[in-house]
């Protein structure tokens, strides 16, 4: 029988042992490594949320090896709609 994957493997906010496993990378070394790539661009993790965007991350490794033009952008806060 197939092992059924925790709930913090799946879904669009995967914990970051789950992301460093999608990257092929050591889960220690990934703390590491995530702290100097965020100065680059990588996304943050979300406060309310507790774990990376994974759309977001993708698009963070695809705008780096040249495969997206456009860039990921992280939420800047609420709207405020009264402002026009």
């Amino acid at each position: 029988m197939a092992r059924r994957p925790a709930h913090s493997e799946l879904g669009l906010f995967p914990s970051e042992a789950e992301v460093a496993r999608r990257l092929s990378q050591d889960p220690t070394e990934w703390a590491a490594k995530a702290i100097i790539l965020e100065r680059d661009g990588l996304p943050r993790i979300d406060p309310m949320m507790g774990a990376r965007y994974w759309p977001a991350v993708l698009a963070y490794w695809n705008r780096r090896y040249g495969l997206s033009a456009a860039a990921a952008m992280s939420p800047d806060g609420l709207e405020n709609l009264n402002a026009l």
